[in-house]
């Protein structure tokens, strides 16, 4: 696999400066295909099941067969081979309705992203970047303040973390579970216990608005997907519904990039959904650009 990899690193660097090199694939069952032109790709298929009362049931199918493609220079033919030979696997497989098939790959490879929506995939979330310090604020209503969370505010947090939840299910990857307020009032106590960055907005001594952000993991995702440094992450931004368009959410974001810039960020990322109409447009607006794409099909049996 040695060639395919140094090959895909080349075609990455091309594509986007911020790409990092393409790494040797995770443990999992090895996929392989051969073009009509005798080229040969390969892949590696790792089934991943999130169990019920798991904070990632929240935003992933119960059961996912994440496919890591090794296409060397090949491209949107390399594709094609690759998720036909994966159609091939999991015509062997049970699959049920809580199901998906995921592929992550550069947002900017357009010839790729052409073939993954032929096959029925769709791009669910992106990870965002900006490298850059962030654009000014501009201003809130006066009479917002934005204050450090504390442990007593866990109920206000959860109700908003909630919020976001149900909006996000309607346009992204996320899934409202019956569990889905204990799941995140278990992850809210953690958090404010570990004492994480989290900031609310309050209007009239109500909160409106959230902010949570922490340091991306040196190891795993971050190794993967970034450039080397040390990065920031906003791992949260909500804000209710009739409290949206005053400039809440930007205030709310400056507080979070001024804490991770004084941290020593070398930039910025996150998640959000290309399909949402308010976070694709927001984060836009602040400076990120998608770096990563999320592709998926629920449920896998729809793999074309």
């Amino acid at each position: 696999m040695r060639e395919l990899v140094l090959a895909q690193s080349a075609r990455f660097a091309a594509l986007d400066p911020l790409l990092p090199e393409a790494a040797q694939p995770p443990a999992g069952e090895r996929l392989t295909a051969t073009l009509a032109d005798g080229r040969r790709v390969a892949g590696v298929l790792y089934r991943a099941r999130h169990a019920p009362g798991s904070l990632t049931s929240l935003w992933a199918a119960g059961a996912s067969w994440e496919l890591t493609p090794l296409l060397g220079d090949t491209g949107g033919a390399g594709m094609a081979a690759l998720l036909g030979a994966l159609r091939r696997r999991l015509d062997r497989e049970r699959v049920g309705p809580d199901s998906a098939c995921a592929v992550t790959w550069p947002s900017r490879d357009v010839e790729v992203a052409r073939v993954l929506l032929d096959h029925g995939l769709v791009p669910l979330d992106a990870l965002g970047v900006r490298p850059r310090p962030p654009p000014p604020a501009g201003t809130s209503r006066p009479e917002v303040v934005i204050r450090r969370a504390r442990a007593a505010d866990e109920e206000e947090i959860v109700a908003l973390r909630m919020a976001e939840l149900r909006y996000s299910a309607l346009v992204g990857p996320n899934t409202v579970r019956e569990d889905a307020a204990e799941v995140l009032a278990a992850e809210v106590r953690t958090r404010l216990r570990r004492d994480e960055p989290a900031w609310l907005a309050e209007s009239a001594g109500l909160a409106v608005g959230l902010a949570g952000c922490g340091w991306g993991a040196r190891a795993g995702e971050q190794r993967l997907r970034l450039r080397p440094g040390r990065w920031g992450q906003l791992h949260t931004l909500s804000v209710l519904p009739a409290a949206r368009g005053t400039g809440i959410g930007r205030a709310l974001a400056a507080v979070a990039h001024d804490a991770l810039r004084a941290g020593g960020a070398r930039g910025t990322f996150l998640f959000y959904s290309p399909a949402n109409p308010l976070s694709s447009v927001f984060w836009h607006r602040q400076g990120y650009r998608p770096l990563w794409t999320f592709w998926e099909v629920r449920p896998a049996s729809a793999l074309r």
